[in-house]
């Protein structure tokens, strides 16, 4: 039988139609980078444009004209979502597909323990989309804290420092609250009971726990140090804790504190003021709140650091023996040349 001329032609193209399907399938099927663990960040308010120039540092070009034909056949380019998605060991079409869908990948965010809100938004803005300043303005808001249920003042008092799974685009309305869903999650029935038996509340162990947390480093060392400075709380004696005067300076690298310092005014200096500080000096770590929860018996109620300089400390239940420390460690000071 005799083909017809359209037939004829119509072959060859047909072949080219499928052939190019069968190329694009193929392209879209292959990952789209071969790197692991690369990550395209995308911030609010990008374009495609944008998003393609991000791209082509990551990709080759077949790879970069597979993208953009299965965005013209999904239409992404008509809503860009910002966000961390993952390029690593996933299809062109996959791809494309998770940016329009919005579909990130989580982040493992590391809450630190800092002396100062505007410390703890610097360290968080390098691992999220929001900058330290919208960060910072979040943190020390009263507004803001309080549509996240937490008193003006009492933010450090209501984060427990741990790495938590979210998403790089949070906003600092929504960090809050979901610190402060974590915060309410740690304090369980047997944590508030313990709290009490120590005539605390949840600020006040958060706070007592800031101070620990600042006298050491050692996590042995900390129930021992927390206990002391129950001790003196029950006695009505000023806890005299050296990490508040610093807080009162706002110097946090001061090595020595000399008389002059002690007088600093501030309601954190336990040198002046009787009891707990109204807040916590510093963002305690979950080992130092469990201290002050564990606290050590003992009869202890001063502590001076050793003179070898090892991080630990000497304890004391005298007056006469803390002193003996005192002068000890003064000495090694001295010899050392720390002012």
């Amino acid at each position: 039988m005799k083909l017809s001329k359209y037939t004829t032609l119509l072959a060859p193209m047909l072949l080219l139609a499928a052939a190019a399907a069968a190329l694009l399938l193929w392209l879209c099927g292959l990952n789209f980078c071969k790197e692991d663990n690369k990550y395209l960040y995308i911030r609010t308010g990008e374009t495609f444009d944008e998003v393609c120039s991000h791209l082509r540092q990551e990709a080759p070009t077949a790879r970069m004209t597979a993208f953009q034909l299965a965005d013209k056949i999904l239409g992404y380019h008509h809503r860009i979502r910002p966000g961390r998605y993952r390029l690593s060991n996933i299809s062109t079409l996959q791809l494309v597909r998770n940016l329009r869908n919005g579909q990130q990948e989580p982040i493992r965010l590391t809450i630190p323990t800092v002396w100062t809100p505007a410390q703890l938004a610097g360290k968080l803005s390098k691992r999220l989309e929001a900058d330290s300043a919208s960060l910072a303005l979040a943190f020390t808001d009263s507004a803001t804290l309080a549509k996240a249920g937490i008193p003006p003042h009492e933010l450090f008092s209501n984060i427990i420092p741990d790495t938590y799974e979210t998403y790089w685009t949070i906003k600092p309305t929504e960090l809050l609250k979901r610190l402060k869903r974590e915060h309410n999650r740690y304090w369980t029935p047997e944590r508030d009971a313990k709290a009490t038996q120590r005539g605390l509340t949840r600020n006040q162990v958060a706070t007592l726990a800031s101070i620990v947390e600042r006298e050491t480093s050692r996590q042995d060392e900390r129930p021992i140090i927390a206990g002391l400075y129950l001790n003196r709380l029950r006695q009505g004696m000023k806890l005299q804790a050296d990490p508040t005067v610093k807080y009162a300076m706002q110097d946090f690298a001061l090595k020595r504190i000399l008389l002059q310092h002690l007088s600093t005014p501030s309601p954190y200096n336990t040198y002046l003021n009787p009891g707990l500080p109204p807040s916590p000096i510093s963002l305690p770590s979950k080992n130092s709140m469990e201290a002050v929860l564990n606290s050590t018996s003992h009869d202890y109620l001063y502590m001076c650091a050793k003179e070898d300089f090892s991080g630990q400390h000497n304890f004391a239940a005298t007056y006469a023996q803390h002193q003996v420390n005192a002068r000890r460690y003064a000495a090694a000071l001295n010899a050392k040349g720390i002012h």
